[in-house]
């Protein structure tokens, strides 16, 4: 039982190291906001699971659980508020972005600086 409790946290504390790479190598807010929501909830929910098994106790089970599921119902949601957040205030896109499929769809905040580059 030892080995696989370090294999989830040390799988769990990898895919942090992942979450925290992605932020810093991908090169705009929408790509850096999908590394920090998949790679980080997937990373808890690893460490978690670790700790369920290290207490094997009701409570720790239960509220690892209950954060899980919070964090896998939560992050996508805010992932996806604060990308039209950041289209509609006109939050430059990746200059080797070949697909806009919100232009036209969500409305741009007017007092946003900056533009999106024409074409996207």
């Amino acid at each position: 039982m030892i080995f696989l409790v370090a294999g989830l946290l040390v799988l769990g504390a990898f895919m942090m190291f992942l979450t925290g790479l992605g932020i810093y190598r991908m090169p705009d807010v929408f790509t850096r906001m999908h590394a920090a929501t998949k790679a980080s909830s997937l990373g808890v929910a690893l460490l978690l699971l670790a700790a369920i098994l290290v207490f094997g106790d009701p409570v720790v089970l239960t509220k690892a659980l209950v954060t899980v599921f919070f964090i896998f119902l939560t992050a996508p949601v805010a992932a996806h508020l604060l990308g039209r957040a950041a289209y509609a205030r006109r939050t430059p896109l990746w200059e080797h972005s070949v697909i806009d499929e919100a232009r036209g769809k969500i409305a741009a905040s007017d007092d946003a600086p900056g533009d999106h580059q024409p074409g996207r």
